[in-house]
């Protein structure tokens, strides 16, 4: 939004610099994002009169002028403008004067000279050469009331400034210099100074039949007929140069009018040249095939999605877009049809982008434009139109004024006490009352709340934070003061039995990976693949295509991130994650940190792929597999010892893979890859990866003292054989068993299985399994016959797996 000071002080005029109006407006919220002059600095310029030309003798192209300065004598300039005549009044720079910088970058000064022999005291400037503009078609004719001598900036008032402030997009009632005007007002408590004009009475009964088809679309219109209007008037200097200021370039006096109250109110309004009008109006939706030219040359199609304003024969309008060309005003134009509703936010947001175009009525409308005041603008537009187009034959209908579905402006509630608590400032009642009125916010009080109706320009209004933020902004951020924290502090202990995910990032650390974040959305297809997840949980609206469902697993992500890498010629990665994963969970309730009938669980997870160690001379290159990283997860749990049992999962291999038990709860799973998902992805080789529940890995047995024994240890090996099928846990799940249960086996310290046999002296479907016994006693030297009573009893256990026996 951009305007000139000039023109906000106007409608209002606090008693501050520019630069404190600037400041108090970017500390409301209305952010000045640049100020800069409306003309670059020049000096010893006036009005000027020429009053005699003559050719100069010795060139054809120049003239000899006498020029009016005020001074009681001619000057003598030399002029080559196709223009200069006499009785025109110009901009003249006497002799001393200090022009804007030109290609060079240097100042230009106006010095006493000859040109072809004749003596020139001055120079009649053009519009380009004072940087005004890039109109180089001559000299800058001023009107004829221009007052000779004046000094020129302050006649054409370029002592002033361009504000242009970045409003964000709630501020939609600040899109105008009224509702800037009405901001600094209630900041500063100045006087507002609304636009006055004299409402025109209708002289003809005459209306446009006007029907109303979409209410979800239009929910007011208001509309005028105007005869005999001269639409080759010119735009006042006065309208042109807020125009200019407001970074609108004029067009036409019709085009002007409109533009200018767009500015000055916020009220995108549509001029209709009434004589190629065919018949009624009808606002509508669009049909499909229908198709429309726009003003600015293009012709775009439309559908039941877009909003229009059609005759009955075709199209004319984009409704709170853009008009289009059939019914264009023009220099030709007489009678008008003059239009201004309100157009529900909801049916243009959008609407525009569709066709790669963007303009300041849709900009307006999109975010919320007055509802209540469609009459009066249109009043404010014909007065304008009477003034500066009127004629003694124009003709001016009465206003036209349909409302078929307005917004309802319920009261929102505002806490005194949630005030204070939000803003940190101990505010009373009379103090926000105060603000409210400033404001124009009409309210009720009662015991300490406030029930606020939004006035019909304010869209962004409707909750208690709403009010909240309006109450600050105008209490002035500033104010607030900026103190530290205050709440009561205690140190408490960590659990010795717990530890945190810091310290479990540490230590996968120093076990040689590498942390990683990955988003939280992830492919739809990610869950079908690494999941087995075929509802995963979708996201509403979703920040791209790929990023559609919140993931349940880390997995698919940190496979992504070696893909990612592979592809930029690394091809060793040891990678980890720590994050929550989603999950559907009707038993969850709503609480601080839960949304109920989701789990939202926090894992951890890591991957190795390629080499097990860089390349090196000290070991020979192998890559890393499954006990590699069973290796590093036990680590990661120790001390407590981990189970691992058989398990099928979606994207693992189904002989490389196992379910990770702390005790007899599942805690995760490990293994390799699937074959299937490591060719779909492009992987040569497979990566290992784990995933375990980052509370389980959190817990940890609090250290106990243990006497060490001062005795020698006794070591004993037994090798069993079994069926392939079955598994080494077992029989290590059975010694664990009577180590536990039985006396004779209390001096058992460790069970080791240090290998597995197949081949000659077995069946083909039998295996052999060594493991390897430390017994130890802490109060005396082990004798042989306690050793072999521990060693029998758990000879005696391998019978309880089937199958089993000592291999002789």
């Amino acid at each position: 939004m951009q305007f000139s000071e000039s023109w906000l002080r106007s409608m209002v005029d606090p008693k501050m610099t520019s630069d404190e109006l600037s400041h108090l407006l970017t500390m409301s919220g209305l952010e000045v994002e640049e100020v800069e002059p409306v003309a670059p600095p020049f000096t010893n310029i006036v009005v000027g009169l020429v009053v005699e030309t003559a050719k100069h003798p010795n060139a054809d192209r120049l003239n000899v002028c006498q020029v009016d300065v005020g001074a009681g004598t001619m000057l003598n300039i030399v002029c080559g403008a196709p223009n200069v005549r006499p009785g025109l009044k110009v901009p003249c720079a006497m002799v001393g004067a200090i022009l804007p910088p030109g290609a060079d970058g240097k100042p230009f000064e106006i010095k006493l000279g000859q040109l072809r022999g004749v003596e020139s005291q001055g120079m009649l400037c053009s519009a380009r050469e004072l940087k005004l503009s890039e109109d180089h078609g001559g000299l800058l004719e001023l009107p004829e009331d221009a007052p000779v001598g004046k000094n020129f900036r302050d006649y054409f008032e370029l002592n002033d400034l361009k504000f242009t402030i970045k409003l964000t997009p709630n501020k939609a009632d600040c899109l105008s210099v009224l509702g800037v005007a009405r901001e600094v007002s209630a900041l500063t408590g100045t006087p507002l100074k609304q636009p006055v004009f004299k409402t025109v009475s209708a002289n003809i009964a005459e209306t446009l039949p006007v029907k109303i088809s979409a209410p979800d679309l239009c929910g007011r219109f208001s509309g005028r007929v105007i005869r005999g209007l001269n639409a080759k008037a010119t735009t006042p200097r006065w309208m042109k140069q807020r125009l200019e200021r407001s970074g609108q370039r004029p067009i036409s006096a019709l085009v002007d009018i409109s533009n200018y109250v767009m500015l000055e109110l916020g009220r995108p309004t549509h001029v209709f040249d009434l004589d190629k009008i065919h018949g009624g109006l009808d606002v509508r939706w669009g049909k499909a095939g229908e198709s429309l030219k726009l003003l600015n040359g293009n012709t775009v199609s439309v559908d039941d999605w877009i909003g229009v304003i059609a005759d009955d024969r075709q199209i004319e309008s984009l409704a709170g877009i853009m008009g289009g060309d059939a019914t264009a005003v023009s220099l030709e134009t007489q009678n008008i049809y003059l239009e201004a509703a309100f157009w529900w936010p909801q049916a243009i947001q959008g609407r525009a982008r569709r066709f790669n175009f963007s303009t300041d009525a849709g900009h307006r409308f999109e975010r919320g434009v007055d509802f209540a005041t469609t009459v009066e603008h249109i009043e404010r537009i014909t007065a304008l139109l009477v003034e500066i187009c009127g004629t003694p034959e124009t003709q001016v209908g009465p206003v036209d004024d349909q409302s078929v579905n307005l917004p309802k402006r319920d009261p929102v509630k505002v806490r005194t006490a949630r005030a204070i608590k939000v803003i940190g400032v101990p505010l009373s009642d009379s103090q926000i009352a105060d603000i409210f009125t400033r404001l124009g916010l009409g309210f009720t009080q009662d015991n300490g709340v406030f029930s606020v109706t939004p006035p019909s320009y304010r869209f962004d209004i409707e909750i208690e934070e709403d009010l909240i933020e309006e109450i600050a902004r105008v209490y002035g951020f500033e104010n607030i003061p900026a103190l530290p924290p205050v709440a009561p502090n205690a140190m408490y202990i960590a659990p010795e039995n717990q530890r945190s995910l810091f310290s479990i990032r540490h230590r996968l650390a120093d076990l040689d990976y590498q942390e990683v974040i990955n988003f939280s959305f992830v492919e739809e297809a990610w869950e079908a693949d690494f999941a087995g997840n075929l509802q995963p949980i979708k996201l509403l609206n979703p920040i791209a295509s790929q990023m559609s469902a919140m993931r349940s697993s880390l997995v698919a992500s940190l496979v992504a991130n070696v893909k990612y890498n592979l592809n930029r010629k690394l091809n060793r990665v040891r990678i980890f994650e720590t994050g929550a994963v989603y999950t559907r969970n009707q038993e969850v309730q709503n609480g601080p940190l839960a949304v109920a009938g989701f789990e939202q669980p926090k894992r951890v997870a890591g991957l190795a792929y390629g080499p097990h160690a860089d390349e090196q001379w000290g070991q020979a290159s192998r890559t890393v597999d499954f006990f590699d990283v069973k290796a590093d997860l036990e680590a990661l749990f120790a001390p407590a010892a981990l189970r691992f049992t058989k398990l099928e999962h979606p994207a693992l291999h189904p002989g490389r893979s196992a379910q990770v038990l702390l005790g007899d709860v599942a805690v995760g799973f490990i293994g390799e890859l699937h074959p299937r998902l490591q060719q779909k992805y492009e992987l040569p080789l497979a990566p290992v990866v784990f995933e375990v529940d980052a509370l389980a890995l959190q817990q940890r047995q609090v250290p106990a003292y243990v006497e060490i024994s001062k005795f020698p240890a006794v070591v004993r090996d037994l090798a069993v054989v079994v069926k392939q099928a079955v598994y080494a846990q077992d029989l290590l799940d059975v010694f664990a068993a009577e180590q536990q249960g039985n006396p004779a086996c209390r001096i058992l310290q460790a069970i080791v299985l240090f290998d597995e046999y197949h081949g000659k002296g077995l069946e083909n479907d039998e295996k052999s399994l060594a493991f390897r016994f430390t017994l130890q006693d802490t109060e005396n030297t082990l004798q042989d016959d306690t050793v072999e009573a521990a060693m029998s009893a758990l000879i005696a256990a391998v019978s309880k797996v089937p199958t089993a026996r000592l291999r002789a």
